[in-house]
């Protein structure tokens, strides 16, 4: 039997200009005695690293608005270009890669409430005025009149295209259904719920169940339309009103909510009798949520002038972001290539974030990719150590919500003391333990 042996010459196994060959590296644990100590010590220093360098802010887009910024809008065709709705009716389209305002015009008289892009790359926007305005930012100067206008019967307060369909509904006292095509006829569909008369605040389209349409309303319910039967379909209230919806783009059941209480929360609408997850640390409303292009983060705004970003699977934030002139905050959106950051606020600015506050946009060769690989690989190893824990979760922020922190969590401590305190005192069984993602749910309806 013949056999052949691999063989390879010294050269091939020596760094270039090297006379010295190669050694391979044993793997054997018993030769490497101290490798958790190294470890940990490489995993402490990338966590303290990391810090160093955080700088999540980058900029601002040009010189904002004059009023307050509070709806934002990204173009489903490009990376680059964002749309923009602020409290003095104008709208304003901005480039990402310039940061520059490419386009804008007075679209409406009162603030406006939605804005949202078209599959053929349009613009629709809202307002307190009662109507709906179809523009073209790419194929009209900024003083030509809108391509459409849809009038309604009480002041418009969001909007939702249809992912593929020319059909977009706007939200009032009810949703309405208008059909892009027929730019002069009324509503094709209307949808409330039978019992209810209150405004409906916020509305989203599911992006995979293209037919199922979400909303909130001010009377603290969630509600779930099939538009498909032109009905809704379940119904969930809550403790308190919820500001805007947002569904997750991997996960085709589930929606997250901001909520008036100082959470925002994530629903199955396939079983809404409890919350799949609680994000806290807000210590005021919030005002906006929106999932990642991933759907493994979301990020929050809220009236307490910062910004927070969540793993989906956490109930804390992992990183909250903050400036000394930034106001509260009335909308957030991650952009398509799921980078950076982009937050409105009272203020007219629109400013510039960055996802993983450390990182750096710029070319990394092969030897940085791999270190920066591996020191999170360390990190994640060793992030239940309690040195590394406190560095990586230590977050400096404001005075005020600093100790309005401190103040809510001494409130919640009491409310907690005081039901044990009554359990205590009660009849066997007369006060079950609820879980808490079960006690923000008041009712649901079908």
């Amino acid at each position: 039997m013949k056999i052949k042996a691999l063989s390879r010459s010294a050269a091939s196994q020596q760094a270039p200009g090297s006379t010295v060959a190669k050694q391979q590296r044993n793997l054997d644990p018993s030769q490497h005695p101290f490798e958790r100590a190294r470890e940990y010590t490489r995993a402490l220093n990338a966590i303290k690293m990391d810090r160093m360098f955080a700088a999540p802010f980058i900029g601002q887009l040009g010189s904002g608005h004059i009023d307050g910024v509070y709806t934002m809008a990204k173009d489903p065709g490009s990376l680059e270009r964002i749309a923009s709705g602020s409290g003095d009716g104008i709208v304003k389209v901005w480039d990402m890669q310039t940061r520059g305002e490419v386009w804008n015009t007075q679209a409406h008289e009162n603030i406006v409430k939605g804005i949202c892009w078209t599959p053929d790359r349009k613009l629709l926007s809202c307002a307190s005025d009662k109507t709906v305005k179809l523009f073209d930012p790419y194929n009209s100067s900024p003083e030509a009149p809108p391509l459409a206008t849809f009038l309604g019967q009480t002041p418009f307060t969001g909007l939702s295209h249809h992912r593929h369909e020319s059909a977009f509904a706007a939200s009032s006292s009810v949703i309405s259904i208008y059909d892009l095509s027929r730019p002069s006829s009324a509503a094709s569909q209307t949808l409330h719920w039978p019992t209810s008369t209150d405004t409906i605040t916020s509305l989203a389209f599911n992006q995979i169940e293209t037919s199922i349409l979400g909303s909130t309303a001010t009377d603290r319910s969630v509600v779930m339309y099939d538009l498909r039967t032109s009905s809704p379909v379940s119904k969930v209230i809550l403790n308190l009103a919820s500001n805007a919806i947002s569904w997750n783009p991997m996960e085709a059941f589930n929606f997250a909510v901001a909520n008036e209480d100082h959470n925002a929360y994530m629903f199955d609408m396939r079983k809404m009798d409890r919350a799949l997850n609680i994000y806290k640390d807000h210590v005021a409303a919030v005002m906006d949520v929106e999932f990642s292009p991933t759907g493994e983060e979301l990020v929050t705004a809220s009236y307490d002038r910062t910004i927070r970003l969540f793993n989906r699977a956490q109930g804390h934030s992992r990183d909250v972001y903050h400036m000394q002139r930034m106001q509260r905050v009335f909308s957030a959106m991650f952009t398509p290539d799921n980078n950076y950051v982009l937050s409105g606020s009272d203020d007219g600015n629109i400013r510039i974030w960055r996802t993983n506050a450390s990182s750096r946009a710029g070319v990394k060769s092969a030897k940085q990719r791999h270190k920066l690989e591996y020191d999170q690989a360390l990190v994640r190893r060793y992030s239940h150590m309690p040195e590394i824990r406190r560095i990586k979760n230590h977050r400096h922020v404001p005075k005020a919500i600093k100790k309005a922190g401190e103040i809510k969590k001494e409130e919640l401590a009491a409310i907690k003391r005081r039901e044990d305190n009554v359990r205590k005192h009660s009849k066997k069984g007369t006060m079950p333990h609820r879980a808490e993602r079960e006690k923000v749910v008041l009712a649901t309806e079908k």
